[in-house]
């Protein structure tokens, strides 16, 4: 086949591309550029330098040649404005996950799909073609497993993908970046949003949102323990930097309206659980699931699923109950994406009707 390689720089979509050259298929590989150069020059270095120095080197290696497209105007309007306009609100988004939606399945399809057979990446995912359509599957490494940032790729998208480490665990890919002699097989993984590389993610917001001081308000007693610079720095379940002694503190609520975050010392006491939800915003790869199926969800990336009853309502949105535990850190803008056994289903947004 023909295939366009989604080039990052770093150790995954490295050894994807070089399966698939071993595999025999034609390869041609691109790097997205997507540094917001005017928008962030101040906050520090350009990530995305060494990046395409090290998507550089293994293309030449392997003599496959190497695209540079830049999406940056594309990912600001699709991608960051969004976020921006999500914590503003309160809410808690995923910028990742529109990533993939937006760029990488979305304006380099629109601008290259028809060239190419496949796009691959080095993602952490499974994709079968059926016969009923593309389907999307977890890995042998659930620690790693990425299925959960491509919940919201269409029926279209997903079809078009495909993920040579289906089968392989990160200590497989960096053993197998060792053998291919990789010029970045001891690159480190990268960490964080994809878009501000080594920037922290607070320090963009401060760049983009401001700052507003508010009261810290513990949540037991309603007295105001502290101040903060702004509601939009935290998300539900927070420990670090809240800036007080006498804790661990934990970030339980917020109150965007009035600029209140709601902090407590007993982060796990059973009142502040929450064991059913509300998802609208839904995307189903093929066939959804059934009114009052049971099936696994994830609130957030990692290897932890929660058992859980789903039942529609009238509207189309999704009701969420919880049958083996309850979580403290569920907030309004996060998606949570189902599964049935090992397949990925799709996913929807978290509402603020959380009960």
């Amino acid at each position: 086949m023909n295939i366009a390689v989604l080039l990052s720089g770093g150790v995954d979509s490295s050894v994807a591309l070089c399966k698939l050259q071993e595999a025999g298929h034609q390869i041609t590989a691109f790097y997205l550029k997507i540094w917001l150069e005017d928008e962030l020059s101040f906050l520090g270095s350009c990530p995305w330098e060494e990046d395409l120095l090290f998507a550089r080197a293994v293309c030449a290696q392997r003599n496959v040649p190497l695209e540079v497209v830049s999406f940056q105007q594309v990912y600001w309007q699709r991608v960051v404005s969004y976020t921006i306009e999500q914590v503003r609100a309160g809410r808690t988004p995923n910028p990742d996950m529109l990533c993939n939606q937006q760029v990488k399945f979305g304006a380099f399809l629109d601008q290259y799909g028809e060239q190419f057979d496949r796009v691959a990446t080095g993602h952490y995912a499974c994709v079968k073609h059926q016969t009923v359509g593309a389907h999307l599957f977890s890995t042998p490494d659930l620690v790693k497993d990425q299925t959960y940032f491509l919940a919201y790729l269409s029926q279209q998208q997903l079809a078009k993908a495909i993920f040579p480490l289906c089968d392989m665990t990160k200590e497989q890919v960096r053993t197998a970046a060792q053998e291919f002699q990789l010029p970045n097989k001891d690159r480190k993984d990268s960490q964080g949003i994809c878009f501000l590389g080594k920037i922290k993610f607070s320090d963009f917001i401060r760049a983009h949102v401001g700052e507003q001081e508010g009261p810290l308000v513990e949540f037991e007693s309603g007295a105001v323990v502290g101040m903060h610079k702004g509601f939009w720095f935290f998300t539900l379940g927070q420990r670090q930097g809240i800036g007080l002694s006498g804790g661990p503190w934990y970030v339980v609520a917020k109150d965007p309206k009035a600029n209140k975050v709601f902090i407590s010392r007993s982060y796990y006491d059973l009142y502040k659980n929450r064991e059913s939800f509300f998802v609208d915003g839904l995307n189903w790869f093929t066939q959804g699931p059934r009114d009052g199926e049971i099936l696994e969800v994830k609130l957030r990336h990692g290897p932890h699923r929660y058992r859980a009853q789903v039942l529609f309502e009238d509207s189309g949105v999704l009701r969420v109950v919880l049958l083996d535990g309850s979580d403290q850190g569920i907030a309004p803008g996060q998606f949570a994406v189902f599964y049935r056994e090992n397949e990925c289903l799709g996913g929807g947004s978290i509402q603020e009707r959380l009960v």
